[in-house]
């Protein structure tokens, strides 16, 4: 039954979880708590305890969010909009605390009112429902929302609209009789999301693990290539849950950066709580894969790997220098892993190429941020990062030099009377100097012109000239290996 007409149109009252914005505050603030705080889980079990007001209450005020960035409908809001324009009040109701709901409205410029938790009363369900019968009266407000808690509010409503891709949560909506708008919530499909979320394409990193099975010329070894393979998953299925834990330490960050804010989390394309949930289950499920499927030596090659990962996530990402240390020092435990899982011994040269080659390519990915940085006029420290514009010169200068250091160290490895014993004839190998040579200048002339993609590793995955080096460098070993 339609609802009699009005003089005054009535109020178009707004949800902001899941509504408004495709993500929900709380989470948000206990994202950015336990990012900042790894270790202070007890202390949001402990507010808890004490009911989920007092509970959103004290993370509004000491892990706060910055709303501006937050990933907005924007869908709703130019319905919103619209709907300000032609006179009609809008009012914010939310079960987020009142102090964040504020904060949002101040940003938006869109709200006469905001009703919002308080520290005591959760305005949710059947108690925003109560609040705005009090406030508005029965039938005297329309209502978006977009879960199965907002179907009380929406029965006493004028109007339901809905933010739902959800059929039968539209259906619930339609069975009040007075079904208003419905919009998609413009997320992305769940399970493109999530993979995108877990970088499936950077398992080509992982390659890496079958260096040491390559170098030590036992690549028609069943045994041991079946152990190589069971790394590459380990590592991947590793990689996928750090790189979740990374991106949720960094979501606030990336909001910020012109590429990394389309990222799953970033965008509120994929939930907080599903990523907090899952990353550990692929760690886990990594660690369990080394140790049952390959050796324990290699599960503590492996943990001190995600270790050292998630030591970059929370902190050391955030150092000058240290940072692309660690990612030098993260690719070559790749390669650590691989002999370890196949128990061969590693060549001090081969560990020595992989740091001064990776430090060169994590140089890269600052430089190109940098130039990027400079080139939008900016002049202060990036955001999670300890560089400025100004450092683009000298991480140019150190990552060049590395990138050479490290042909040098591949110039001493085919050198060494070692490697003569392993190839028929060593010197075909000395074709790979020159290889290496080109393709290290010719990714940093590129980052110069600023056509780098921020991860080099991607960008060698796509460029046609990195795949013909790698074709040519492969025919000189085998060349090498039985001329």
């Amino acid at each position: 039954m339609q609802a009699p007409a009005r003089a005054t149109p009535c109020p178009v009252v707004v949800d902001l979880d899941g509504t408004l914005i495709r993500s929900d505050l709380l989470l948000e603030c206990g994202n950015r708590w336990m990012t900042q705080h790894p270790l202070g889980v007890w202390r949001l079990l402990a507010h808890l305890a004490q009911g989920r007001a007092s509970l959103k209450a004290w993370l509004a005020q000491v892990a706060a969010p910055d709303v501006s960035a937050l990933p907005y409908h924007e869908g709703l809001l130019a319905w919103l909009r619209a709907q300000r324009a032609a006179g009609r009040r809008l009012v914010l109701a939310t079960a987020s605390d009142g102090h964040l709901a504020q904060q949002v409205a101040e940003h938006l410029q869109l709200f006469d009112e905001v009703l919002a938790s308080d520290g005591q009363t959760n305005l949710k369900a059947q108690a925003k429902r109560d609040a705005l019968v009090a406030r508005f009266g029965e039938q005297g407000f329309d209502y978006v929302g977009n879960d199965r808690a907002d179907v009380s509010v929406w029965a006493s409503a004028a109007q339901a609209h809905v933010v739902s891709d959800d059929a039968a949560l539209v259906q619930q909506a339609r069975h009040t009789g007075r079904l208003g708008q419905v919009f998609g919530t413009e997320r992305q499909p769940l399970v493109p999301a999530l993979f995108k979320a877990m970088r499936l394409h950077q398992w080509a990193k992982n390659l890496l693990v079958f260096v040491p099975l390559l170098a030590a010329h036992v690549y028609g070894d069943v045994r041991q290539v079946t152990l190589a393979l069971l790394a590459f998953l380990a590592f991947g299925l590793a990689a996928s849950g750090v790189y979740l834990l990374n991106d949720l330490s960094d979501v606030e960050d990336d909001r910020h950066h012109p590429r990394k804010r389309q990222r799953p989390f970033a965008t509120g394309h994929l939930s907080l709580l599903l990523g907090w949930c899952l990353w550990p289950v692929l760690l886990l499920a990594s660690l369990a894969l080394a140790w049952q499927g390959v050796s324990m030596a290699f599960a503590a090659a492996l943990l001190v790997y995600v270790a050292v990962t998630t030591l970059y996530s929370f902190w050391l990402k955030q150092w000058v220098m240290v940072d692309v240390l660690t990612l030098a020092i993260l690719y070559t435990l790749r390669i650590v892993g691989g002999g370890v899982a196949i128990a061969v011994p590693l060549s001090f040269w081969l560990l020595l190429f992989s740091m001064f080659l990776f430090l060169s390519l994590a140089l890269i990915k600052r430089y190109s941020e940098l130039k990027a940085a400079r080139e939008a006029g900016r002049s202060s420290v990036l955001r999670g990062r300890g560089y400025a514009p100004d450092d683009l010169e000298m991480v140019s200068s150190l990552g060049g030099s590395a990138g050479f250091i490290s042909v040098l160290v591949l110039a001493l490895y085919v050198q060494d009377s070692q490697t003569a014993h392993l190839y028929a004839a060593p010197h075909v190998i000395w074709a790979l100097c020159p290889l290496m040579l080109f393709w290290v200048s010719r990714a940093w002339l590129i980052a110069h012109r600023g056509q780098m993609h921020d991860d080099p590793i991607v960008f060698a995955l796509r460029d046609r000239v990195s795949w013909v080096i790698v074709a040519l460098m492969l025919v000189a070993v085998v060349l090498a290996r039985w001329l």
